[in-house]
């Protein structure tokens, strides 16, 4: 008979004598009935491999399948290839996309506190670089939700050339054992596969969420036709010597109007292709900000702006956390290596976590075990953390994020916004000194100010970059959804005594051809059309909605192509 498990999910009774239905799946009749001649002909290797897969709830057939195809060396690939076989035979019109849905746990409500400590608004970042095989797994198994002690004690008892499943496996028949038979989870001798110690049902699920989570990695780092560059660099930096490089622009993308559109870089296969195909086949240029501030930010920006003779704001900011808050250092443990900060969030970490930080290490003085260690610099990647005391962490206050990306102080400040909506706002802006470099080039070509279009703007990164740079912002059309974001930006108008025409839309739909054309003949037209969407729909942390380009942000970007086409049309720049 079926019943559920503690969390809830279905699982079945494989011990019951009722007698198979018509309803009886093959794998449950063929785990009752025993092995079939097909298995009991099968080699000695073969029948503890069969017996193994269908115990989890695969059938004979499918299994004996999986096997022929892959071989029996390799038990990985065999469960890739009965999971895929599964899957097809669930939903065969959405196989194409098992990329979109690579999470491990269930999405969690955002609220109007302050709390977002569960919300996945973080972007991955190369967190494992220059780590051990051994460090890298033990990782993937916190990312996975294990304790830190529990994946260490599963990577001492199957040894360091274990594979992720095996340690999963590990961990779990640990956990069942435990509750079995009263033993210590953390026992030196190794226990019995897990593959025989749990229901089948949740092990089938776990193995399936595990591989899922694999093929998400795997997916996201295939290779594609524009390929990231490593390091992040662009066409050059500040104060860098290099090669000239030579751009050649499509003629339907040679400017005046100009166009600038920011993005996540490590988006989706196939995302750039796209966009790069829309804008007049320009390539994208991949920049990380980490070279003009204190913060890794992995972009990339599609543009037709000229790339020589660029220059950066001044004054240069600090690139090294110490050098933007000298206070910490004096708390900064030696065993934490970070120097810069990783993407800056659209959240920042609870007061939960920064208490169970300190708990974890209020017994040792100065050197943790290495599994705290490691436990401790994940976290505070992922949430920015710094040392502001003893064993003592803190996130980010928004003030100090805004210095972080180039803002003025307190530009996200006041007006009844709350600090929620301020990290909100400042997660899905530009980096002002990343974005200023590439706009040095219009001072000499506009020297009496230009007239700017900001689609989906934000809290107004183009526009104070243009400001710093002493750009006069003669005309500024900014369409933004959000209300939070149209206050700040006026805000900031109006506290730097701009001479301009500020003009506030909150629908992209209100930007017809009729209206853009109404604007261009009030105003003369635009010299730069700038553009940007959240990049909740493109970034690897988003485990629930990574629908690329056809996600509710993200596909903003194809309005921004239809006004940035329109604008060029209504300009003499027929293509």
């Amino acid at each position: 008979m079926d019943w559920s498990d503690s969390d809830g999910n279905e699982v079945l009774d494989w011990e019951s004598d009722e007698e198979p239905g018509p309803g009886s799946s093959p794998a449950r009749v063929a785990d009752r009935a025993g092995p079939s001649d097909e298995t009991c002909k099968a080699g000695p290797s073969h029948r503890p491999l069969v017996s193994h897969f269908m115990g989890m709830g695969f059938s004979e057939d499918m299994v004996m399948k999986a096997i022929k195809e892959n071989g029996e060396g390799d038990s990985e690939a065999i469960l890739e290839t009965l999971l895929t076989y599964a899957a097809i035979e669930k939903c065969p019109e959405n196989i194409d996309h098992s990329h979109n849905n690579c999470s491990l746990a269930s999405e969690e409500n955002n609220s109007d506190g302050d709390d977002l400590s569960d919300i996945s608004g973080f972007e991955d970042e190369d967190f494992t670089m220059g780590l051990s095989e051994e460090d890298k797994k033990y990782l993937t198994l916190m990312e996975m939700g294990f304790h830190p002690e529990e994946a260490s004690a599963a990577m001492r008892r199957c040894g360091p050339d274990a594979q992720i499943l095996e340690l999963a496996d590990s961990i779990h028949a640990a956990e069942v054992q435990e509750s079995e038979l009263g033993e210590s989870t953390y026992s030196n001798n190794k226990p019995e596969s897990f593959s025989y110690n749990c229901s089948r049902g949740k092990r089938k699920r776990f193995a399936e969420e595990t591989v899922n989570k694999r093929r998400c990695v795997q997916t996201e780092s295939d290779s594609s036709l524009i390929s990231i560059p490593k390091p992040m660099v662009g066409y050059g930096l500040p104060n860098q010597r290099i090669t000239t490089i030579c751009r050649k622009l499509p003629e339907s993308a040679v400017g005046p109007p100009y166009f600038y559109y920011e993005n996540v870089a490590l988006a989706p296969k196939g995302v750039w292709e796209t966009i790069s195909r829309f804008l007049y086949d320009v390539e994208p240029e991949f920049v990380d900000s980490k070279y003009f501030c204190a913060a890794a930010r992995k972009r990339a920006y599609v543009h037709n702006l000229p790339i020589q003779n660029r220059f950066p704001l001044l004054p240069i900011p600090p690139k090294t956390i110490h050098d933007v808050f000298p206070t910490t250092k004096k708390w900064w443990p030696s065993w934490d290596p970070r120097t810069q900060f990783n993407c800056l969030q659209t959240c920042t970490a609870s007061a939960k976590l920064t208490e169970r930080i300190r708990r974890a290490l209020e017994h040792y003085d100065d050197l943790p075990p290495l599994t705290t260690q490691k436990y401790v610099i994940e976290e505070c990647r992922k949430w920015n953390l710094v040392w502001v005391g003893h064993h003592k962490v803190a996130p980010l206050e928004p003030d100090e994020i805004e210095m972080l990306l180039g803002f003025p102080r307190d530009h996200t400040r006041g007006g009844g916004i709350s600090r929620t909506e301020r990290y909100r706002s400042l997660g899905n802006s530009f980096q002002v000194d990343t974005v200023a470099f590439h706009l040095s080039v219009l001072k000499d070509m506009f020297p009496n100010g230009l007239r700017l279009l900001s689609l989906f703007s934000g809290i107004g990164g183009a526009e104070v970059a243009l400001h710093r740079l002493g750009i006069r912002l003669k005309v500024v059309v900014s369409v933004e959804i959000s209300e939070v974001n149209r206050n700040i930006i006026k805000s900031w108008w109006e506290q730097t005594n701009q001479t301009g025409t500020l003009i506030e839309l909150a629908d992209v739909q209100q930007l017809s051809g009729d209206k853009l054309e109404e604007l261009m003949c009030t105003f003369g037209g635009f010299d730069l059309v700038v553009g940007g969407s959240p990049c909740n729909n493109l970034a690897g942390s988003n485990r629930y909605h990574r629908d690329g380009l056809e996600g509710t942000h993200s596909s903003l970007f194809y309005d921004y192509f239809r006004i940035l086409d329109l604008v060029k049309c209504i300009m003499g720049k027929n293509i």
